[in-house]
């Protein structure tokens, strides 16, 4: 099991909190009857921000898995294609 570095933690976790502050606010445009358009707009931006969290994350943990012992050799490719292809 990988575990992350605490600052790739801190980074990934506040990508995250910034992604679900922007999705309560298409939350509450959707409740007050905003232009469709404008909530899609602003959901497209919230879905890119979720990507942006995820690839973030996975490519730390194979930063991680390459420096640690065994390095490429020891990675499980397939399960690294996987999770890129998850966030797809």
């Amino acid at each position: 099991m990988v575990q992350l570095p605490a600052d790739q933690v801190r980074s990934a976790a506040n990508r995250l909190k910034r992604a679900q502050g922007q999705l309560a606010g298409v939350v509450r445009m959707l409740e007050e009857g905003r232009d469709c358009e404008e909530v899609v707009t602003q959901l497209a931006a919230v879905n890119r921000a979720l990507d942006r969290a995820g690839f973030a994350i996975v490519a730390s943990g194979l930063k991680e898995c390459l420096s640690q012992e065994g390095g490429a050799d020891s990675l499980d490719t397939q399960k690294m294609e996987k999770l890129f292809l998850s966030l797809s």
